[in-house]
């Protein structure tokens, strides 16, 4: 129910003349202190037409303004404000989510279009660390919110399974891996021999060319080098699974970079025929001065090719493959650069549909203010994190509920969705400091903190002995108190909330829905008697309801489970 839409059509009828329903509609704002009503609308705009002072537009208005759901209007100066009927409505607002459910709120407005989402894409043979955690979680986020809103969203972990690293990683295992080792703990092995690299290079730089020679035997396949190659991706790939299952994420391609090996040569071809390919000290760029743009490097000068080569495949086979509405890439914001050149080189190439590719960026995570490094071994495993945070989030159990049956399964929903949880209600482009003391406590904003107002919620139907049957049937659950009325909008304002994470791609607006929507039951349950005899019982009892499933909405499209009990 769109009450914001049925004042704006009952303005209609005195003003459609000089403003559309939809300007209507877009000049209808929320008044910042609530004892101006729930809607507001200023006459200013129409003081030129009228020819009147917006003061008086305002009051002649209110004078012949009449809807069915606003119980007054108040004039002041020039602004019409609207007092809502509390009782009609929250008991369409209780109807709806009661009706539709986990449902509610969706939309057809994506009419099933595909929308490929580029997320996550770790380095195979380097353990996920923190660094990845932000990519992973804001995409899947960011797959529940369109396919919500009736998009066919498609999961792309684009592996970095390519590149001169693996010609560095073959070299130190061919120099100082022990098969052995590798093979009883391969990814920690594998990392340390990575940073081992690093660290001799500085005091024999002549490694760097033994990776190169490396790399090359890989690209012109080399039967060694393709099968250690091949035994570090599947290794990776396996221990990356335990982390995505942890955190409830799949892929629907885990085409990475070396899918891509025998689609540049194509590339380049349409790049020379189009004309757009010049050498420039040997190597061949395409020259991008309209755009404020330095050169796109395509090819080096000894013929190796770039990423922006690679992603310039990579796009070419989505569009022809999904035929995307959107193509999403969540991204670091340190790639913006590359981007910006990307779709410079597609508009080059006369591709109109570049201008539907979206570079989704977003911040760093430090910890404890310190940046993360995986070359200098400077790194905070996100697997070690998760473990972290189930352990804390189990002493609190034990403190709070000793006797809760599924300890360890809930502890791990609590701690993995307080992660994930504090991740998501940042700002994705903001850098945030990661402390685990902060975010794995049920008190104050936190994803620990909306899932025990969820389980609350469910643990006082369960002492009224009702369940989710009890209200489906007709009955008008109607309420009309100020602390039932703040828990009302916000369950209502969840369409528009939704639909804001959308057109911004951010997540954080369904988090801040969650802990908003928290707050204001915490503050209605404690002011409130719910369980007493009263002639709202029904009707509180159905709100709490409403609110459990909103909660459990609001942290699924976040990636983060519900437990019932806590």
């Amino acid at each position: 129910m769109d009450f914001k839409q049925i004042i704006a059509e009952d303005l209609s009828t005195q003003l459609s003349e000089h403003l559309t329903t939809n300007e209507i509609y877009n000049l209808l704002e929320k008044p910042k202190n609530t004892e101006h009503g729930d809607l507001a609308f200023p006459a200013f705009q129409l003081a030129k037409v009228f020819r009147k002072n917006p003061a008086e537009i305002a009051s002649d208005i209110a004078d012949n303004f009449s809807s069915n759901i606003v119980d007054k209007v108040d004039v002041v100066g020039p602004y019409l404000n609207f007092y809502l009927n509390k009782g009609t409505i929250s008991a369409e607002v209780l109807k709806e989510i009661i009706t539709e459910k986990s449902d509610y709120g969706n939309t057809d407005f994506g009419a099933g279009k595909n929308i490929p989402i580029d997320m996550s894409s770790p380095n195979i043979a380097k353990p996920m660390s923190m660094g990845h955690l932000r990519s992973t979680v804001i995409g899947n986020a960011l797959a529940n919110i369109l396919e919500k809103m009736g998009f066919q969203p498609i999961k792309i972990n684009y592996l970095g399974d390519w590149g001169t690293q693996f010609g560095r990683l073959i070299t130190a295992y061919k120099l100082w891996g022990e098969e052995e080792k590798v093979r009883a703990n391969p990814i920690a092995e594998l990392n340390e021999l990575y940073v081992r690299f690093h660290e001799e290079l500085e005091k024999e730089p002549e490694l760097e060319e033994v990776g190169r020679s490396w790399f090359k035997k890989l690209e012109n396949g080399d039967k060694e080098a393709t099968e250690l190659w091949r035994w570090f991706r599947e290794e990776s790939l396996n221990e990356f699974n335990i982390v995505y299952d942890r955190l409830g994420v799949s892929f629907d391609s885990t085409n990475g970079e070396s899918f891509y090996n025998d689609k540049m040569d194509e590339v380049v071809e349409l790049l020379e025929e189009k004309g757009l390919l010049v050498e420039d000290q040997g190597a061949q760029v395409v020259r991008l001065e309209d755009y404020d743009l330095q050169p796109a490097l395509i090819k080096k000068q000894d013929g190796a090719t770039l990423y922006i080569t690679r992603d310039l495949a990579a796009a070419l086979y989505r569009k022809r493959t999904y035929d995307f509405d959107q193509s999403l890439y969540v991204v670091g914001q340190d790639q913006i650069y590359h981007f910006t050149q990307l779709k410079a080189v597609l508009a080059e190439m006369g591709y109109e549909w570049e201008a539907d590719i979206h570079h989704i960026i977003f911040g760093l995570i430090s910890i404890d203010g310190q940046k993360m490094s995986t070359r200098r071994g400077k790194v905070v495993l996100l697997e070690d994190v998760l473990d972290e945070a189930a352990v804390r989030a189990e002493k609190q159990i034990n403190a709070k509920n000793p006797n809760l049956e599924n300890k360890d399964e809930v502890a791990e929903q609590v701690g993995v969705g307080a992660v994930v949880f504090h991740d998501l209600q940042h700002d994705r482009r903001n850098d945030f400091n990661f402390n685990l003391d902060e975010i794995v406590q049920f008190e104050g904003e936190t994803g620990p903190y909306v899932q025990y107002t969820r389980a609350r919620a469910l643990s006082i139907l369960k002492k009224a002995k009702i369940d989710a049957s009890y209200f489906e049937n007709e009955k008008e659950f109607a309420l009309t108190d100020d602390y039932s009325w703040t828990v009302i909008k916000l369950i209502q304002s969840f369409s528009s909330t939704l639909e804001r994470a959308y057109r911004e791609y951010e997540p954080s607006v369904i988090a801040k829905h969650a802990l908003r929507l928290a707050q204001a039951f915490n503050r209605f349950y404690a002011n409130v008697r719910v369980l007493d005899e009263n002639p709202e019982r029904e009707s509180r009892l159905a709100l709490v309801y409403a609110v459990a499933l909103m909660l459990e909405e609001d942290l699924r499209l976040l990636g983060v489970q519900a437990p019932d009990e806590m």
